[in-house]
């Protein structure tokens, strides 16, 4: 399927690795020039090289940290008026709720519901002015389903998707949409860590976590970047802008509801 978005402008946050590049490799793939973001300049520089050699687009590598003002500003001054923004960020580590402190609290807000939204403003208008815009958030599984560990994850994200569900509303009409991209286990590094948590917390190995936590999906396996991207790339697409305002799940069914 043409999606319709070649030669578009995109930012994919944290995308040097994981579902952030998933999603900037899906992008690219279908036109569209992307900027991509990453802390670590090796493993940026690598993935730029790599998205750049699997497609024929503007790949920009910006290397920062998106949580910060001075990372959103450098990422804005490569692509000033981006037509798709696919919010990303690492979240606070697996930790009990217990040991968190008002610090660790904070940091984790301003992770996974400050720094998105303010990307949101900044990009917003813009969009609404030329009539297109696409905004995906990658938000969690835990959003709807509690994971052990991740409850700072979880209340930052559920708060992210309840404070755009009505500017997602407000925008549409402009042919503007905001969604949610909710991972379910999907074989990325903080997957890995995930395990490791586990491993050390029931005194197994991780390889025993890995199969126990596939054996709980009705898939009956972890999901890959490459088709979180590719759900991304289509809730992008030209064809997608009657679908606003909602959280997709991808997580081969782990999250069972009649609705």
């Amino acid at each position: 399927m043409d999606l319709g978005i070649s030669g578009r402008n995109a930012i994919v946050c944290a995308s040097s690795r994981g579902l952030g590049k998933g999603c900037a490799m899906s992008l690219a793939r279908n036109g569209v020039n992307v900027v991509i973001n990453g802390r670590d300049e090796a493993v940026t520089m690598a993935t730029a090289a790599e998205i750049g050699g699997a497609s024929d687009v503007v790949v920009t590598p910006v290397i920062a940290d998106v949580s910060t003002k001075e990372g959103q500003a450098a990422l804005l001054a490569a692509c000033p008026e981006p037509d798709i923004l696919v919010n990303n960020n690492g979240g606070p580590p697996f930790r009990d709720f217990r040991d968190l402190s008002r610090a660790d609290m904070l940091e984790g807000v301003t992770m996974n519901f400050a720094t998105p939204i303010e990307l949101v403003q900044a990009v917003i208008d813009p969009m609404v002015a030329r009539g297109f815009g696409r905004i995906v958030n990658i938000t969690s599984v835990s959003v709807k389903r509690p994971v052990f560990g991740l409850d700072l994850s979880s209340g930052a994200r559920a708060g992210l998707t309840a404070f755009l569900a009505g500017v997602a509303r407000s925008v549409a009409q402009h042919n503007v949409t905001i969604n949610h991209i909710l991972p379910g286990y999907i074989d990325t590094d903080r997957l890995r860590g995930g395990l490791a948590y586990n491993s050390q917390q029931n005194n197994i190995s991780v390889e025993q976590a890995a199969e126990n936590q596939a054996s709980e999906v009705p898939a009956k396996r972890f999901g890959n970047p490459e088709e979180f991207g590719e759900a991304c790339a289509f809730l992008c697409s030209a064809q997608a802008g009657y679908i606003t305002g909602q959280s997709l799940l991808l997580d081969g069914g782990l999250y069972a509801s009649n609705f």
